[in-house]
């Protein structure tokens, strides 16, 4: 990876060849008592036993932007590849109907491992154990079953092909994802720096053309011309969750709010010169004022009436209103507003549409909803009982308002101008430079779904995170995952890196498949999805000085 790395910013960048192993610290080169990078801080990451092989190599980017290549560790041959398989509800489990999973009760696993072996298949039984956050006590969550130890993927695949074609369900992994303290790596990670005291580019997120659609972060990097960029918030991938593309959680771009919060879920807040980043807790308030001061209250902006991609939002939306990630709450009663920044066209359907003009005044009232709004428009659409609210409230050639505005976890307001950025994350990582990973206040937790826990937060996957550090930097992160080459991190171990490159106030934000760091418009990292670089919804992006 560091080799291709280099190859990439051959002739782009001066490269300060900054090759370390702990406990050696790095400084960036330049005049005067510069700081060292951050991803100098630890001696070594916490990540496998102590001792690790790991080298660092620095690249400036352009004055006050550092690029950090960590390898840590390498192939563990007690590392294999096997069968996980998947785990139909047993005879004693209180719901015989229910789909099968990663992880169930020891009975049902054991059931299952008895009918493999039956079969002639190399079965186990382990216990999948998990350690305890700042919201959650860990703990056993389940048993799983397992078939075989393989020396590569192939043979893996081979027995799961048998055992699809004698009736049971899995899919190949590796061990090493697992999580165990005790695996030797590798570990890849890319880590840029921002030093808002030598910075003279912007930094800012970017959603591209529209909300509505997706593009990939290296489209977003090439398009503004950054010199360097990574994946930023959760968004909608299903278009039966929403518009793809559209935020799942808030979102501030250019000073504007495009997207609602998802409960107080914790977001990255910038300002284009990189000083002053924090993490922040953040609630909106949405509202609609019209036709004889009546004010009606917003569900959201800027996503389809009825789907609430994380939930998080009102108390009658179903089944809830707490944060629960990768799900889509629904209700039918929604107001929802929408800026010209969504796209061509609003969402069709049932309800009722109030179309706004430049200057606030309602131009058309309209059912069933969807229009295509003219330039710097912006449009109003009610569903189910708040249909009638809206036709009462929206009348033709006079003004209807729209205001909305965020607050912080202590309810004051966050004032937004053109140059704040906010995007949106979880779980919290780390809070006052200690280690404050809260999975269960931010969705991350079902308590009747422990496979849900167990595939994002207690295996490791692909991950990208942010934060900043007691000198006021800027640190976004990404960590390869899902492969040999790389394992990835589990959640608790996210924190813990995030702490060690010397956060202290830090984020995860999108990660799987969505991980991506671009230096110079092209990908640096090794992206997981089998497809190549996967289009999302916003990036974050390093721009230079402008003459």
């Amino acid at each position: 990876m560091t080799s291709i790395l280099n190859r990439r910013l051959a002739g782009s960048f001066a490269l300060l060849a900054l090759v370390m192993t702990p406990p050696a610290v790095a400084a960036q080169a330049g005049p005067g008592p510069a700081l060292a990078p951050a991803a100098a801080a630890a001696a070594e990451l916490p990540l496998g036993p102590a001792g690790l092989s790991e080298t660092r190599t620095t690249t400036t980017l352009q004055p006050g932007v550092t690029l950090t290549t960590i390898v840590r560790g390498s192939t563990d041959p007690a590392d294999v590849w096997t069968v996980e398989a998947r785990i139909p509800a047993g005879s004693t489990s209180p719901d015989p109907d229910a789909p099968p999973t990663a992880l169930s009760d020891r009975a049902s696993a054991e059931e299952l491992a008895d009918r493999l072996r039956a079969d002639g298949f190399d079965a186990r039984v382990e216990e999948v154990v998990t350690p305890a956050t700042a919201d959650y006590a860990g703990g056993s969550l389940g048993w799983r079953v397992r078939v075989g130890r393989f020396a590569d993927k192939a043979a893996a695949d081979a027995t799961l092909a048998q055992m699809v074609a004698a009736g049971y369900a899995g899919g190949s992994v590796f061990t090493g994802w697992d999580g165990s303290p005790n695996d030797r790596g590798p570990w890849h990670l890319q880590v840029l720096t921002i030093d808002p005291d030598t910075f003279n580019g912007e930094i800012r997120a970017s959603f591209g053309p529209d909300i509505e659609n997706r593009e990939t972060t290296s489209a977003l990097s090439r398009a503004q011309g950054a010199t360097a960029a990574v994946n930023a918030g959760y968004f909608v991938l299903d278009p039966a969750s929403g518009a793809p593309g559209d935020p799942a959680g808030v979102g501030v771009y250019d000073g504007r709010l495009l997207s609602e919060t998802i409960g107080h879920r914790p977001a990255l807040v910038l300002r284009d010169d990189a000083t002053g980043t924090t993490v922040e807790r953040l609630h909106w308030v949405g509202t609609v004022r019209g036709h004889g001061h009546a004010r009606l209250t917003l569900d959201g902006i800027d996503r389809v009436p009825g789907l609430i991609r994380n939930c998080g939002g009102t108390a009658d939306d179903v089944p809830t209103a707490r944060p629960m990630h990768d799900f889509t709450c629904t209700d039918s009663a929604e107001l929802v507003a929408f800026t010209p920044e969504f796209g061509a066209s609003t969402p069709s359907g049932p309800g009722l549409e109030a179309v706004l003009d430049r200057h606030d005044r309602v131009v058309s009232v309209r059912s069933p909803r969807g229009v295509a709004l003219p330039r710097g428009f912006e449009a109003v659409q009610a569903t189910g009982s708040l249909v009638d609210d809206l036709r009462a409230t929206a009348v033709v050639g006079k003004r209807l308002r729209i205001s909305t505005s965020l607050q912080d976890e202590r309810g004051h307001e966050v004032h937004t101008r053109h140059s704040t950025s906010i995007v949106n994350g979880g779980p919290e990582l780390v809070r006052n430079g200690q280690l404050h990973v809260t999975p269960r206040a931010d969705g991350f937790v079902r308590p009747t779904d422990p496979s849900f826990y167990y595939g994002f937060s207690a295996k490791r996957n692909p991950r990208t995170f942010a934060g900043v550090d007691a000198a006021g930097r800027i640190i976004l992160v990404t960590a390869d995952g899902r492969s040999t080459e790389s394992l990835g991190l589990t959640i608790v171990e996210t924190g813990a890196v995030a702490r060690a490159l010397g956060m202290i106030d830090a984020l995860n934000l999108d990660g799987g498949g969505s991980t991506t760091m671009v230096v110079g418009g092209q990908v640096v990292n090794d992206p997981s999805d089998t497809t190549g670089e996967r289009p999302v919804g916003d990036a974050l992006l390093i721009l230079p000085w402008a003459a």
